[in-house]
């Protein structure tokens, strides 16, 4: 083994990642506290900030949601579409986790747990909108984290790129029919235009306006892009902490009064993301693909694009609803769950390449 190698394969998982996105879970927890804290302390300030809408849309969240969203979509290249033509079958496992299995069983998942096993510890008026937030998570297949995840498993960039890249573009057409579809076998009834304009707000317009962004700044060289990320790269994250104290200020009373909600919306979540890696996995395993491709293949199935997740809640929903709460749990648990998964492929490589 070189000493290059020997350096990545010493080094913790979590070495590579930024120091925001390296405390996700620590940031998400002080959100928690500080959004119930001024919640209680002043309400009144944060019913005016929730009635700031324009078409069911609030305002101030659309803003931060853009902000979120688009630096993180600059990271996307739409050109490198083509090389899925190399690692057709990763790519094939890839759209077959995330489109064909992830919602489906997110949708049963919820059905299981919520509405069956914990539906005595839940309030009853928010059972079907918790469900409605697991199966906001589960539609939408994860964007910018994901080159995180690939890089810490020495993943194939360009696979990785192709796979994000296909899975934008299906999402921008697929998320709208599939989350309804899924709400409507589920009995939830949520109003198409509604789910519509959320589609264009948060993947149409942002997805346009980060391409004509990226075009911008690769004329101007690839220094200047990757210095202009390097820049903006703290945006997405400030951004969703924003979002995230707005949220529980409104979530405060809810969580006070039930304050075991957030673990019990967390295991379908938890049971998801380690079923989703493991049958991606194994499925590029038998398909004969490399390593370095079925690690990001597997780890996009696991993780979500939870930022549109939680803007689509709110919308749909509400602050207040049990949707935009159980969406944020998978925000609070995405980062120490991932790094399992990533420290699990990377373990596994001798057992993946005796095939």
């Amino acid at each position: 083994m070189s000493a290059s190698c020997e350096a990545t394969a010493r080094r913790p998982a979590s070495a590579d990642m930024g120091f925001f996105e390296r405390h996700l879970t620590a940031w998400v927890a002080l959100c928690i506290v500080a959004g119930i804290a001024f919640g209680q302390a002043a309400p009144g300030f944060f019913q005016a900030v929730g009635r700031l809408e324009l078409a069911r849309v609030n305002l101030p969240v659309g803003l931060l949601i853009w902000v979120m969203i688009i630096p993180m979509l600059l990271k996307v290249d739409f050109g490198a579409i083509h090389e899925m033509r190399r690692h057709y079958r990763g790519i094939a496992v890839t759209l077959f986790v995330n489109w064909l299995v992830k919602p489906f069983s997110m949708a049963f998942l919820g059905w299981l747990f919520i509405r069956v096993l914990f539906a005595p510890l839940l309030p009853a008026e928010q059972l079907d909108s918790y469900v409605a937030g697991l199966i906001l998570l589960a539609a939408a297949p994860c964007t910018a984290m994901v080159f995180v995840w690939s890089r810490l498993t020495n993943g194939h960039p360009l696979f990785t790129l192709s796979q994000v890249a296909i899975n934008d573009l299906i999402m921008i057409f697929a998320f709208a029919p599939l989350v309804a579809f899924l709400l409507g076998i589920s009995a939830i009834t949520v109003p198409w235009d509604t789910l519509l304009t959320s589609v264009v707000l948060y993947i149409v317009i942002p997805v346009i306006i980060a391409q004509l962004w990226r075009k911008t700044l690769l004329a101007r060289g690839q220094a200047h892009f990757a210095a202009t990320m390097a820049k903006i790269g703290s945006w997405s994250i400030g951004a969703l902490l924003a979002t995230l104290v707005l949220l529980f200020a409104f979530q405060g009373e809810a969580i006070l009064r039930q304050p075991l909600v957030i673990a019990l919306l967390a295991v379908p979540i938890l049971i998801q993301v380690f079923f989703n890696s493991a049958l991606a996995y194994w499925l590029n395993r038998a398909a004969g693909e490399q390593h370095d491709v079925a690690c990001p293949s597997a780890l996009i199935g696991a993780s979500n694009f939870f930022e549109l997740a939680v803007a689509a809640a709110i919308s749909l929903f509400g602050f207040e609803s049990g949707a935009a709460l159980a969406t944020v749990v998978g925000v609070l648990i995405e980062v120490p769950v991932m790094l399992l998964v990533v420290r699990v492929v990377n373990a596994s490589k001798g057992w993946y390449e005796r095939a």
